[in-house]
């Protein structure tokens, strides 16, 4: 027997049902996210398009195998499996799967779990690849990570704020400025200890630039604080607040950058410290680059050089400098570069006027803050007074150590002179004596007048009137005349002479003898000083039977001045006649040689040079041209002169034939250059001088030299050396 049962609606259920699958495959396969179904035991049983791809393999390659094969964490897929076992759902767990490339995907996995009898049957997951999203996040949480290690790093204190002011972070050299640790979130506005204004004023936190940017919603440029650190220290800062603002425009916080400006502001001080100095120096301070140029001119230099700043700023130093010395630039530059600092030196530098002067010059190489040598800086001081002083010093001493030795040779002279006319030690004892008092004497009136001159009625009573006492005996009449130094100590030497004379054997060697002296200046125009010597009542007179030492000392003496002297012995006492210039430089020219003196016996041959070998001697000074003119006679030469002048020189010269010469380097304080010239073209010649060789004229520093005061040795050595010249010529 056959049943029948109608199927219809049952087959309809069936095809209803066969379709709504077919549609959760069609989905599941087509699905942009990435499903995959894993039994109790963790083996993947099914994964659609979406998964395979995502991890690039093929259904054969992962279906099959457990999933945690491609997990690269191993815990977090223990404790995913592990949450789903016990019936928990997954909303978005965060995972990494590794590609069949090796590639890692980070996922979010949103899972649940068919649990029958307490035993996990299979899960279904769900897997969204994030690895984009967390790339884009992790660049943004590094790039804020990177940010802020950037402003750990700033040499510079920077903090943030939210937009009600609190601290949200600050960098370590916020701590470091100002000596504390803020809070994060409870200071406001300001993370300083204490501030201040410029004048001192405290500044209230909620009035600092940082609060004042967030109130108005702008960037302050603010002045500059005073900072106080809690251990009392202070800095100088500059702050520079900025408000922060969102993409929407609302304000979100602020960020503030505080300069700590305290060495810079020292060094603004010193710079304009320095800048007054220079300002302000007599010295002329340049700056130049390492070609040589000019970069810098204080107002000294214009006062030194005499150009403005402008005049000379970006041209070469070297027009300042003489032609001759610009190599002295190029080696003082070489050593700047290499850092060589130049000690003071003197030097030669030119004005704009053409003008040479002395100067010291002091050069320093300027470095940039790296050390590095970028230009120079030349002190120069003018030295022209003070070398002029020190050349007027050098010519004072050497004048001095001139009279000194002229002194001393004089006095050698009279000591000379007196022992050849004295009858015994103890006569030469008291002539030498008063000859060197007498001399002595006129040295100390001349000091008075720092050597500018003596007065006539000065130098009578200082040698006439013995111990200073008045004597009636002695009649003085005439103007007051003033005499150069060198005819005072002359005229004092003759009247000294004719004073002795006239106390021991004239009129004042008796009570009732007289002695008139007078004197007038005749044509005020040539200006002669006529004097006029006569006495009265003395004893009887008779002339003398030979020429003594005094009657030469009288007559050489007044001839070197260009005078004349008129020496009579009527019987009622002596008269001398006495004319002298009062005009330096005018004595009469002569070429009458000083008569013979006494013969001594010097202990010497008599024959250092030729026989008869002529000797020019040119001496203004009498008693030594005397004395050198007795060593030559003794030494067997024929003496031509002595020359008081150039002048008188020059006639000898041009009408005498002479085999040498002994010359003065100063003749009536006039140079012999020219003259010294005229010897060498004619003769070999020798400088008899109480200079040094520095004093003597710069051409001639290789001829022979004889110091006063000299001794007849030398006299005859050097004159035996002039000879062998001759003879060589």
């Amino acid at each position: 027997m056959s049943c029948f049962h109608d199927v219809t609606e049952c087959s309809g259920a069936y095809e209803e049902i066969k379709r709504h699958r077919e549609e959760l495959s069609d989905i599941f396969e087509n699905s942009p996210v990435g499903i995959h179904v894993v039994d109790g035991n963790g083996i993947v049983v099914r994964a659609n398009r979406a998964e395979l791809e995502l991890l690039g393999y093929s259904a054969d390659e992962f279906i099959g195998r457990h999933i945690a094969e491609f997990h690269v964490d191993e815990p977090v897929i223990k404790d995913i499996l592990e949450r789903l076992s016990q019936g928990e759902e997954l909303e978005k767990y965060p995972a990494r799967m590794r590609a069949k490339d090796g590639s890692v995907r980070h996922v979010a996995i949103t899972s649940n779990a068919l649990i029958e009898d307490g035993k996990l049957i299979r899960t279904r997951c769900f897997t969204v690849d994030v690895t984009a999203a967390n790339l884009a996040e992790e660049r943004e949480q590094e790039g804020h990570r990177h940010c802020q290690a950037v402003l750990d790093a700033m040499p510079v204190a920077i903090f943030t704020t939210d937009a009600e002011g609190r601290i949200t972070f600050f960098n370590d050299a916020c701590i470091k400025l100002v000596g504390r640790k803020p809070e994060i979130g409870v200071d406001r506005w300001c993370i300083a200890w204490r501030l201040y204004t410029l004048d001192g004023e405290p500044l209230a936190h909620e009035q600092c630039p940082m609060a004042v940017a967030l109130k108005e919603r702008r960037a302050v440029s603010a002045d500059e604080l005073i900072l106080e650190r809690p251990d009392g220290g202070r800095s100088r800062v500059l702050p520079y607040p900025t408000p922060l603002f969102d993409s929407h425009g609302r304000l979100t916080g602020a960020v503030n950058m505080l300069v700590d400006v305290t060495a810079q502001h020292e060094i603004d001080v010193q710079l304009a410290r320095l800048a007054a100095i220079v300002a302000s120096s007599d010295d002329a301070i340049i700056g130049k680059s390492l070609d040589g140029r000019i970069m810098t001119w204080n107002a000294g230099a214009s006062r030194v050089y005499g150009y403005e700043e402008h005049e000379v700023i970006g041209k070469p130093i070297t027009i300042i400098i003489p032609p001759e010395l610009h190599q002295e630039e190029s080696e003082i530059l070489a050593k700047l570069r290499v850092g060589e600092r130049v000690e003071h030196y003197e030097t030669v530098r030119v004005t704009k006027d053409g003008r040479r002067i002395d100067v010291s010059i002091t050069v320093s190489p300027i470095r940039d803050r790296l050390g590095r040598v970028v230009g120079a800086s030349k002190v120069s001081r003018d030295i022209t007074g003070r070398k002029r002083n020190e050349e007027i010093q050098q010519l004072l001493v050497r004048e001095l150590n001139h009279r000194v030795k002229n002194t001393l040779a004089m006095v050698q002279s009279i000591a000379s002179q007196t022992i050849r006319s004295a009858k015994s030690p103890g006569g030469f004892m008291a002539s030498f004596q008063g000859r060197l008092q007498a001399l002595a004497r006129t040295h100390g009136i001349l000091t008075n007048t720092s050597w500018q001159g003596a007065a006539i009625g000065d130098l009578i009573r200082d040698q006439l009137l013995l111990g200073d006492h008045p004597d009636d005996r002695i009649s003085l009449n005439g103007p007051n005349v003033v005499l150069n130094p060198q005819a005072a100590l002359h005229l004092a030497l003759v009247l000294h002479e004719l004073g002795t004379n006239a106390h021991k054997y004239g009129a004042l060697s008796v009570t009732q003898g007289h002695l008139e002296l007078q004197w007038a200046v005749r044509d005020h125009a040539a200006a002669t000083l006529l004097l006029e010597w006569k006495e009265r009542g003395g004893p009887p007179v008779e002339a003398p039977s030979r020429r003594g030492f005094g009657s030469t000392l009288i007559e050489r003496s007044l001839d070197a001045q260009g005078g004349e002297v008129v020496l009579s012995f009527p019987q009622e006492g002596v008269v001398c006649e006495i004319k002298l210039p009062l005009e330096v430089g005018s004595p009469a020219a002569s070429n009458s040689r000083m008569p013979p003196a006494a013969h001594r016996d010097s202990g010497r041959p008599s024959s250092a040079g030729p026989a008869k070998t002529r000797i020019l001697v040119v001496e203004d000074e009498p008693l030594v041209g005397m004395d050198i003119a007795l060593v030559l006679s003794e030494a067997g030469c024929e003496v031509i002169g002595p020359a008081v002048s150039i002048e008188e020189a020059r006639s000898l010269i041009a009408t005498s034939e002479v085999d040498a010469a002994l010359l003065d380097a100063n003749l009536g304080g006039q140079p012999v250059d020219d003259l010294a010239a005229e010897l060498k073209r004619r003769t070999p010649f020798a400088f008899l001088t109480g200079y040094g060789r520095e004093g003597m004229p710069q051409a001639f520093r290789d001829v022979p030299l004889i110091d006063k005061p000299f001794t007849p040795d030398q006299l005859v050595a050097v004159l035996g050396l002039l000879i062998d010249q001759r003879a060589a010529a």
